[in-house]
């Protein structure tokens, strides 16, 4: 997910968006785990649009503090 998709969505959604990435991380560890997991590359992918969402919430906080 691109961050100019996420500058779009409302504090609910990130929020949403959020805990939704952090259970698929969740099962992907899991899976890793129990050497089912398919595709490695997916934890890093997740871990990255975890970091994204996080960013485009703190960038919220802080121009709606100073706006």
């Amino acid at each position: 997910m691109k961050a100019n998709e996420l500058k779009k969505l409302s504090k609910a959604e990130l929020d949403a968006k959020l805990l939704e990435l952090k259970d698929e991380l969740f099962k992907l560890r899991f899976q890793q785990a129990i050497n089912q997991l398919d595709n490695p590359m997916r934890i890093s992918a997740v871990k990255k649009d975890i970091a994204r969402v996080k960013t485009v919430i703190r960038d919220n906080e802080l121009h709606g503090a100073q706006g």
